[in-house]
């Protein structure tokens, strides 16, 4: 749990994710796209590590577990969560507050 807190809070946005995840590739395309620099972490290449935070992932309730996303060191949740809250417009001020968007 420690490292995970601590990865979280290594930039604006971290999103953990598995390299043949396609759910995982579109978040990842799509903060790419809002021109946000992300701090992925490809839990499938990180062997036993990778299996710790994932099962960290879980009890912190990501299910499923990848892609998760973090904003300014909060869980933000998976690919509908931050589907959701691009479409009611809360995303890019969240981005904004932690200082992964300038514009």
């Amino acid at each position: 749990m420690e490292r995970v807190s601590k990865m979280v809070t290594e930039k604006p946005v971290v999103i953990f994710s598995k390299t043949g995840c396609c759910m995982s590739y579109s978040i990842k395309s799509f903060f790419s796209d809002l021109g946000v620099n992300t701090a992925v972490y490809e839990l499938d290449e990180m062997q036993r590590t990778g299996r710790e935070i994932e099962a960290v992932l879980s009890n912190l309730g990501c299910n499923p577990t990848v892609p998760a996303v973090f904003i300014g060191g909060q869980m933000v949740g998976g690919e509908s969560e931050v589907m959701s809250l691009h479409l009611q417009g809360a995303l890019k001020p969240k981005l904004k507050t932690a200082g992964a968007l300038w514009v």
